[in-house]
């Protein structure tokens, strides 16, 4: 079965190790039997295939105890992108809280070992949905997760910050005006093609911002691939992919959330959007309710903009996945199809400002 054809996967289902990824793992079992109790060697080693930003790999010891390694990717790299740190900091900080994350076990910044920056974290055992359509569940289970996947957001955005040490995980105030600044800074460096609609968003929004000085928790990239769905039940267990949680702007969580209510349709196989009128799944307006319900806040103001934001961001952030496939240091071979994408993504999300 081809990528494009997943509509679900397990946690366990992996690769060979790519060639463009390959480490020698003989410093790296060294540097587990120091570092990591209970570890036995050697290990047997193969590579997550989602994803297209940190590599991901799944280990297996001698006593068939499983672990996740996830590294910066090698290669000339983007300011500020692949901080693998931060992400073995936030989950680590997230641990004694109700948001489920899966529990770290070590960072390594030595780059002799695998070549980069890595962390180590327990494996989770579950579900990874790819298709927010949920085309094999019932309606049923497809009402259960979508329900279990908001409230994790909202419980995310709850979470007070400076309790749990990460008073200085971010700024406060004026992260949807930073977020424009880097992703048109990044979008600049990652440049191939000439995209008009890019070029007027960077213009648009900064000159329609609403306010921002709301400032939680956010992941940055709160999506349903993202989540570890328990093998027997719908529950979220564990949220992946913290490269670019930060401090910021809870909605802007939220819109990014909703973008397969919104997603281009003339985009291909395996990047999807959702039929809303899928048996189970919540209209997008009932869904904001329920967040807006957990997360006690009313109605929201301004959702056009978020939306936009989220569309423009995701645009810059799939222009810099193309820009390493052509250099050839991207995580996933199928960095190289993403070429259009961020063309139709910018067009979306033009067409939502001139709907007003």
């Amino acid at each position: 079965m081809s990528p494009a054809d997943r509509t679900f996967s397990r946690t366990d289902q992996v690769v060979p190790v790519l060639e463009q990824h390959r480490f020698d793992t003989a410093p790296l079992v060294a540097w587990l039997n120091t570092h990591i109790e209970g570890f036995a060697g050697p290990i047997e080693i193969a590579q997550f295939q989602g994803g297209m930003s940190n590599p991901t790999f799944l280990l297996t010891d001698a006593n068939q105890r499983r672990y996740v390694l996830r590294k910066k990717p090698p290669g000339e790299l983007l300011p500020s992108a692949h901080a693998v740190d931060r992400e073995h900091r936030i989950t680590s900080a997230l641990g004694p809280t109700p948001v489920p994350v899966v529990r770290t076990l070590a960072l390594c910044e030595d780059t002799s070992i695998v070549g980069t920056e890595f962390f180590l974290m327990d494996h989770a055992n579950g579900r990874v949905f790819h298709d927010p359509s949920l085309p094999e569940s019932t309606p049923e289970e497809r009402s259960a997760v979508y329900a279990s996947m908001i409230e994790t957001l909202a419980a995310l955005h709850q979470v007070e910050f400076e309790k749990i040490g990460l008073n200085d995980y971010g700024r406060i105030g004026g992260y949807m005006g930073r977020q424009v600044a880097r992703w048109s800074k990044q979008y600049e460096a990652s440049k191939t093609d000439d995209l008009p609609e890019m070029d007027k968003l960077m213009v648009w929004l900064p000159e329609n911002m609403p306010d921002d000085s709301e400032t939680t928790i956010v992941h940055g990239d709160f999506r349903l691939e993202n989540l570890v769905i328990a093998p027997d039940s719908a529950d979220v267990i564990a949220v992946l992919d913290w490269e670019l949680s930060t401090l910021g702007h809870p909605l802007s969580d939220l819109a990014y959330n909703c973008l397969p209510y919104h997603w281009p349709e003339e985009s291909f196989g395996d990047m999807r959007g959702l039929d809303p009128t899928t048996p189970g799944i919540p209209s997008e307006e009932d869904y904001v309710a329920a967040y807006c319900r957990h997360a006690g806040r009313g109605e929201i103001e301004n959702w056009t903009f978020y939306l936009v934001l989220s569309l423009f961001r995701l645009a810059a952030i799939i222009q810099g996945v193309y820009y390493r496939g052509l250099q050839g240091n991207a995580s996933s071979p199928e960095a190289l199809l993403r070429r259009d994408l961020t063309r139709q993504l910018s067009i979306r999300a033009w067409h939502l400002v001139q709907q007003g």
